[in-house]
């Protein structure tokens, strides 16, 4: 039978299956010889033991059609990052690190400020301008008042994807409002995970409508760039990219280059220089790390 990984503990894999029941699995030795660790969100074939207990083994692993490292997921469609306007503030360095990374995998990214009716319009339309200004897609939401709830399920429906954000930010809210159709069955899905030592906190995948699922991930405090050198940071940011070619140099770094198109837009205020400051940051991180 075929399924998805919802969710992988201490060597037990749980599997959505085609039946729509959930599948406790242990994963064959053949992956561990073949060096294959099944993720949270693989499709996969299983072999039922138990029809009653709802056990089994997980014997293949289906293409992927990629994977990340950090959360360590497969498959995903799109990620969803959640940050609050307030309470707490959002951090942009977190912010860009986290779009950077899905730069880099190549996986289509949107922003969600959450607890919007927490902040002053002028910050909103500013941050909202910030980011779409980049090519992002922006949603503004409020957990506690379920607004903007509409609009964040027509981006999520019918794709897989992976939700994260900081703690604190109303990630956790946001994603029990946006599955609460489906609450039987994923109420099915707690039961089967929270028993004694499989209550840790991991990434998880929350059923929410027809081939539509939410990968929830733990809050994130702190990422860090990993295999990149700082030459290449400048092509995950989106909006330098059409000044690529118009530049003095090629292989232009926009930073101190003469005749830099990226720094002329920045000064005639068509770059964010909150996204700017950002990218200097990053790139004294990654050199100072090369160094070491």
């Amino acid at each position: 039978m075929e399924g998805k990984i919802i969710k992988g503990i201490a060597g037990f894999y749980y599997v959505h299956a085609a039946d729509g029941n959930i599948y406790e699995c242990r994963a064959r030795g053949i992956f561990r010889k073949e060096n294959q660790k099944p993720l949270v969100g693989d499709n996969v074939e299983i072999t039922v033991l138990d029809q009653e207990k709802a056990e089994g083994n997980l014997v293949k692993i289906l293409p992927r059609k990629n994977s990340l490292i950090r959360p360590a997921v497969a498959n995903v469609d799109q990620a969803f990052v959640i940050f609050a306007m307030d309470d707490p503030k959002p951090n942009f360095m977190l912010l860009d690190r986290f779009l950077i990374m899905m730069e880099q995998a190549g996986v289509p990214a949107v922003v969600c400020f959450n607890k919007k009716d927490l902040a002053e319009e002028t910050e909103i339309r500013d941050l909202y301008d910030t980011y779409t200004g980049c090519g992002y897609q922006v949603l503004l939401s409020s957990a506690v008042k379920e607004e903007g709830l509409d609009e964040i399920y027509k981006i999520l429906k019918g794709k897989t994807t992976v939700v994260a954000g900081p703690s604190g930010v109303g990630k956790s809210s946001l994603t029990n409002l946006l599955q609460k159709e489906v609450q039987m069955e994923t109420g099915e899905i707690s039961r089967k995970l929270k028993r004694g030592k499989h209550t840790t906190r991991h990434s998880q995948v929350i059923p929410a409508g027809e081939n539509t699922y939410l990968m929830d991930t733990p809050g994130f405090s702190s990422l860090y760039l990993t295999d990149m050198e700082e030459q290449e940071l400048k092509d995950y940011f989106p909006e330098f990219r059409k000044y690529d070619d118009q530049c003095r140099f090629l292989g232009c770094r926009h930073i101190h280059e003469p005749g830099c198109r990226v720094k002329e837009a920045l000064e005639a205020g068509e770059i964010s220089r909150l996204r700017y400051e950002d990218y200097l940051g990053l790139y004294e991180e990654l050199k100072e790390k090369r160094r070491y």
